[in-house]
């Protein structure tokens, strides 16, 4: 099992050396893997009067894949999104930028997606957030065919594209994509479609559940449910006996990687967010 770390992009506001200084730490440290979490604007609860959603107009996300194109000069670590919110992006762009990360890394790239939820956000994107899952998997198969065709032509439900292509390619044809999931639907898609998925839960029977519907999705689809990678999350609340059990029982889950998250336990810079992952460091 890789481990990785999460990003914590929201608690370390827009400094790059806050950037830098993690990125390097966490590989001297020895994790596999980075994931970054990506929203491109937040709303403002000012305006958006009941706003309940985790995040806002005040929260600091950097760009994923501007981020990530720092990270591969500084680091050797694998990079991954956590997920991009697919359908509120442009197909063709979203291609061209993860194979230059995925150029850039050397083959070091694990493209994560998912449909997201905020409404606010695809509006301003100028895209629909009703049809969000239906085109999701249109544009992997999308994305699939520029990373490995030289040109291509789509005549699609959602896509047009007449004798285009990337160049230069990336190192992996195709990228790995790794489906976000947290419901029946999603399980199913990561099953028909994915490289692997990111559950939204922790090992127990809701996991064996959801692990079902992907290996049942992939076993219909005439696919490996064995070749699906499973990614799990371990959250830091400050015991550090807890956050290595739960990376255990991970394990024992069968999760091919796991990140631990080390947001929303009050740490108030950089350095003590390394620190905690120090303790918790692959040995």
């Amino acid at each position: 099992m890789r481990i990785g770390v999460v990003f914590p992009q929201t608690e370390l506001g827009g400094d790059p050396g806050a950037v830098k200084a993690y990125g390097q730490r966490v590989e001297e440290l020895g994790y596999t893997h980075i994931l970054a979490y990506d929203h491109v604007l937040g709303a403002d609860p000012e305006v958006h009067r009941g706003w309940q959603g985790p995040y806002d107009v005040h929260t600091t996300f950097h760009e994923p894949f501007v981020l990530f194109g720092y990270l591969a000069a500084i680091t050797r670590l694998e990079l991954v999104t956590g997920v991009i919110i697919l359908p509120q992006r442009q197909t063709a762009l979203v291609a061209k930028q993860a194979a230059e990360v995925d150029l850039l890394t050397g083959g070091r790239f694990r493209l994560g997606v998912g449909l997201g939820w905020n409404a606010v956000e695809y509006e301003a994107l100028g895209e629909n957030f009703k049809n969000r899952g239906r085109r999701s998997e249109e544009q992997v198969e999308v994305l699939r065919r520029l990373w490995t065709e030289q040109t291509v032509t789509v005549e699609g439900d959602y896509h047009t594209i007449t004798g285009a292509g990337l160049a230069p390619l990336p190192v992996q044809r195709p990228i790995p994509v790794w489906f976000g999931a947290a419901t029946e639907r999603a399980y199913a898609r990561a099953g028909r479609l994915g490289d692997g998925w990111f559950p939204m839960m922790e090992p127990g029977p809701g996991l064996d559940w959801a692990r079902e519907r992907v290996n049942d999705a992939a076993t219909a689809a005439g696919r490996d449910p064995a070749a699906i990678g499973m990614e799990g999350r371990v959250t830091w609340t400050g015991d550090a006996d807890r956050a290595a059990a739960d990376l255990a029982a991970w394990q024992d889950a069968g999760a091919t990687h796991v990140s631990v998250n080390t947001m929303g336990a009050g740490l108030r810079d950089v350095e003590s967010h390394l620190d905690v992952l120090e303790r918790l460091a692959p040995r």
